[in-house]
């Protein structure tokens, strides 16, 4: 009730009164006077405890809107009654409002992402439908490298006659590139620049033979601008990476004589402007991304807990910072990796670590649980027994980097997955999720031990790194370990 609704309240009661009573006129106007003196009473009454009530919601308000912002909390779309709300329930330690919640979870983002996980029914009718399952139709632009070898009588073998980069959309073949002169190893395109780098080596049949490092750039229609051999002195060099730096140039990340981590710099038209090694040691480069003004590098080998080491380089190629990314209780290996919003994402999966040691192989750990399942069902182990099993002991995990540190740190994490590719598309970083759903335990083959299939999950991030959708693909991949 405001004001205005109680001086009406007070004069109709009043006026009631007054026309009921049956006092000499003479006498009537002292009812009115004392009427007026009550209400001016009350009024001042009414005024005071408003002016105090404003008061004392001015001050609440205060002390949530402070203590919003001593904490990161977002204010945006709140209004007053809700940040003294939400104020009120995490002060009190109530927690119990949904808007609290949504509160915390915008100033706080990353944790686990809950994901729905297979039935064994799902797992048993998938694994079954494997032989008869069709391969799911490429969508938007796609990249494929091909590989023609002709005989060379002379030598008595096949030798490589050119690699060919092909472009489809929405598997439509639009154009293709040969490269005569190199073995391609990779690709990336450039969309501000309309431009597609491929990178790789000098073909060859001996180990005695020089391996020069190549690099070769297209337009958005597949034509040749121009191609650049890279020679630095070694015996063999070979490229890795291309990233395109904030003036145009280009960053060449490739490796020198199987111990030395170097960057070239060439101009727009392919021209070396500088070149820089590092010796690192007998390790592979897996990935590289821009980091701030220099770049971030992950090399390694698949012992020990070598899949997630970075090397953080300096605009001018010189080592500035490197460590190997490990958690208390487990072991990182990451995937890929990608700059968006000024911050570099690592997707990677996580394995529990064996005691205080590194482990040898990732499936430290497992083994004497899969050695039990043996025992009981011999090499047959059921998915929907071994499934379980892997899920448990994988976990898809998005780690961030920030420019100044560059050491990562936890973001998202995803029981029972690997992490996945990574792509940045207009406003937003897609990760993608490789949740197992089948697998098959076979120790006496060569290339694995375990296999199986992953149903991708496709999550997106905005620019402040706020989970903003989850789409279930349909979508699968298989795995090998």
């Amino acid at each position: 009730m405001n004001r205005d609704d109680l001086m009406r309240a007070m004069s109709a009661v009043d006026d009631d009164i007054l026309l009921r009573s049956e006092q000499p006129a003479a006498t009537k106007r002292w009812p009115v006077m004392r009427r007026w003196a009550a209400l001016a009473a009350c009024l001042a009454l009414v005024l005071g405890l408003t002016g105090l009530g404003i008061a004392a919601e001015a001050k609440e308000y205060g002390e949530a809107v402070a203590f919003f912002e001593e904490n990161d909390l977002p204010l945006e779309g709140l209004s007053r009654a809700e940040v003294k709300a939400v104020y009120r329930d995490i002060t009190t330690q109530h927690f119990s409002l949904d808007k609290t919640a949504e509160v915390i979870q915008k100033s706080v983002p990353g944790g686990e992402i809950l994901q729905r996980a297979p039935t064994a029914e799902e797992m048993r009718d998938y694994w079954n439908s494997r032989e008869n399952r069709p391969e799911t139709p490429a969508s938007g632009t796609t990249y494929t490298l091909d590989y023609v070898y002709r005989e060379d009588k002379t030598m008595g073998f096949d030798v490589l006659e050119k690699s060919v980069l092909r472009c489809s959309a929405d598997g439509k073949a639009l154009w293709s590139a040969e490269f005569p002169e190199f073995s391609a190893d990779g690709y990336q395109a450039f969309p501000n620049q309309n431009r597609v780098l491929v990178w790789g080596r000098t073909p060859t049949w001996s180990s005695e033979q020089t391996t020069l490092a190549w690099v070769a750039c297209l337009d958005g229609d597949g034509n040749r601008l121009w191609v650049r051999e890279l020679d630095h002195g070694f015996e063999d060099e070979h490229g890795s990476a291309v990233l395109e730096n904030d003036d145009g140039t280009w960053a060449v990340i490739s490796r020198g004589d199987f111990k030395y981590l170097c960057l070239t710099t060439l101009s727009v038209d392919g021209e070396e402007l500088a070149f820089a090694k590092n010796e690192i040691g007998n390790l592979g480069i897996w990935n590289a991304v821009r980091l701030g003004d220099g770049y971030l590098v992950q090399v390694g080998n698949y012992t020990g807990e070598n899949g997630a080491r970075l090397v953080k380089l300096s605009p001018d190629g010189e080592i500035a910072d490197q460590f190997s990314y490990s958690g208390p209780d487990c072991v990182y290996t990451i995937t890929d990796m990608a700059e968006f919003g000024g911050q570099v994402y690592l997707s990677a999966y996580a394995v529990p670590r064996k005691g205080d040691e590194p482990p040898n192989y990732e499936l430290d750990g497992l083994w004497e649980q899969i050695d039990a399942l043996s025992d009981q069902y011999g090499m047959a182990i059921p998915t929907e027994e071994l499934t379980p099993l892997l899920r448990e002991h994988y976990t898809a995990v998005l780690l961030l980097c920030n420019p100044e540190g560059g050491e990562p740190q936890v973001f998202y994490s995803v029981q029972g997955s690997f992490g996945g590719k990574l792509t940045v598309e207009e406003d937003r970083l897609l990760w993608d999720v490789e949740s197992i759903v089948s697998s098959l335990y076979s120790p006496y083959t060569n290339s694995y031990s375990l296999c199986g299939d992953c149903e991708i999950f496709r999550y997106a991030f905005d620019s402040n790194g706020t989970l903003a959708d989850t789409v279930e693909t349909g979508t699968y991949k298989t795995f090998k370990r």
